[in-house]
């Protein structure tokens, strides 16, 4: 099974000059319930190559085992650095899609 985990590649939050992107969390929890039930999850965003993270998203209040064992995971790292274009994925090559949160997506995944 394979499951396409979108990300957006956003990075401002609107005119207000702060820096956005998605969630690291929302990227890292549900790429291990995929990868440990035996899914193969790609990473993919409209442009491609490393998205945008939220920074306020990896800050200590927020870390949680995910985003620690996500950060290192030589694999996940690799997966997130050289995010695929979405303009290049079928549909037909995937059984699931999973949108990652965050508020960069309010621009470019919306």
């Amino acid at each position: 099974m394979k499951v396409l985990i979108v990300l957006t590649s956003h990075d401002r939050l609107g005119d207000t000059g702060r820096e956005t992107g998605f969630w690291l969390e929302e990227l890292a929890a549900p790429y291990y319930r995929f990868k440990d039930s035996g899914a193969e999850p790609v990473i993919a965003s409209p442009k491609g190559g490393r998205p945008p993270l939220d920074p306020k998203s990896n800050e200590p209040d927020f870390r949680t085992d995910e985003t620690r064992r996500f950060e290192d995971d030589p694999e996940a790292m690799a997966a997130l650095e050289h995010s695929v274009r979405l303009d290049t994925v079928s549909v037909d090559d995937f059984d699931a899609v999973f949108y990652a949160g965050g508020h960069g997506p309010l621009w470019d995944l919306a």
